[in-house]
């Protein structure tokens, strides 16, 4: 009964978890880049309309 339990423990491995955390990574990523340049977008908008005096 207990090599049974311990044969049990055994064979379940939780994955690793750098192989999880590479897709939310991903999106962090993507998702900061995408930040970025929309404020850049922004300030350069908003230098366009000060230097022409808008």
């Amino acid at each position: 009964m207990i090599e049974r339990l311990i044969i049990m423990s055994t064979a379940r491995k939780k994955p690793p978890v750098t192989s999880r955390a590479k897709p939310k990574e991903q999106l962090n990523k993507k998702a900061l880049i995408w930040i970025g340049v929309a404020f850049v977008v922004i300030v350069g908008v908003m230098a366009t309309l000060l230097a022409l005096d808008v």
